[in-house]
């Protein structure tokens, strides 16, 4: 009987379970039925953001494992141990800072130090940068160990379906990496990232396509009305021109964005006209729509081939993504 109920659980096991569909009944008020779809569109933003944490904790995982069985391989084949080779080939190719590497590390960051002088800082900033410099070398004798043992890694990013809305987009069409934004023209965050944004376009050329779609926020003021003096600029062929002016302007109110058009050069009866008629509307509607369908809950909001990046992050945060998509891509050429 023993034997039977054993086996009997174990066949439970092995019976495939459905899984949860969307229009499971989740929970129930009165009449009113909320359902699983109903719920995860709901907390989507948050389910995307914990999908990211989840990979970047797998992926340091994955690294931690490489990392380690690349070190393995190549003390074995030298017949040290993993102690001897990173003295090898990592500490002792680490120099001290220069006094003027450790002048600059303080001067870069004086303003933060609460009037600590040089000489107090002076172990702290010399150990800083040489931890700098043994992550520096220890990544680059990774690379070489990578080639040398034909490492490679097949995790894949998590990645929201997200298109660019037929909206206006800087860099060519074949680029390898295109970034979708999500902003909104009062939001003082996305102000900050336009800047970063410029210096993403400047630094990587033709290999990045940016698209620009709008999310105006409701509790913002004149970002609605941006959104809408953006499209009708673009309407006359000026976006791009119109759009970075935003960025800067004080007076987002009609009478700022009308002076705004007027610094860009647009023909002013007929942005009046544009601007009070507002044609575009639909279009701004469908990327409020589509970009709260992706997870978009606040600005600005990026999506890196697909990749979701939320807030004004620095350039080095847009850097490793895109240099992440760029060596993908070059190994499926």
């Amino acid at each position: 009987m023993k034997t039977f109920w054993l086996f009997a659980c174990a066949l439970a096991l092995m019976i495939p379970r459905s899984s949860p569909g969307a229009d499971e009944v989740v929970a129930t008020v009165g009449e009113r039925k909320i359902t699983r779809a109903e719920l995860e569109k709901h907390v989507k933003p948050k389910l995307v953001q914990l999908e990211n944490q989840r990979f970047q904790v797998l992926q340091e995982g994955l690294e931690e494992l490489v990392a380690d069985e690349l070190y393995r391989r190549e003390a074995t084949a030298r017949g040290i141990s993993v102690e001897q080779l990173v003295k090898q080939e990592i500490e002792s190719k680490v120099t001290d800072p220069t006094q003027e590497e450790i002048q600059k590390l303080y001067d870069d960051n004086k303003e933060d130090l609460e009037g600590q002088s040089l000489e107090e800082l002076r172990p702290q900033l010399i150990q800083y940068l040489k931890q700098q410099r043994l992550g520096e070398r220890h990544q680059q004798f990774l690379g070489e160990l990578r080639k040398k043992y034909k490492a490679t890694v097949a995790l894949k990013p998590p990645v929201v379906e997200v298109g660019d809305g037929g909206r206006p987009a800087r860099g060519p069409a074949s680029a390898p990496v295109t970034i979708i934004a999500f902003s909104d023209y009062e939001c003082p965050f996305c102000k900050r990232a336009s800047a970063t944004i410029a210096q993403v376009l400047r630094h990587y050329g033709d290999k990045v396509r940016f698209v620009h779609r709008d999310f105006p926020l409701s509790f913002h003021q004149h970002a609605r009305l941006a959104a809408e003096a953006a499209a009708c600029a673009q309407a006359q062929g000026k976006f791009w021109e119109y759009h970075d002016r935003l960025w800067t302007a004080d007076d987002l109110s009609e009478s700022g964005l009308k002076k705004v058009a007027k610094d860009t050069g647009l023909d002013e009866a007929k942005f009046t006209e544009c601007l009070a008629k507002k044609p575009h509307s639909a279009a701004i509607d469908r990327d409020i729509e589509e970009g709260t369908a992706a997870g978009v809950s606040g600005t600005p909001a990026f999506f890196v081939n697909g990749r979701m990046l939320s807030g004004a992050q620095p350039f080095e945060a847009f850097k490793q993504l895109i240099d992440d998509e760029l060596k993908r891509g070059e190994k499926k050429s």
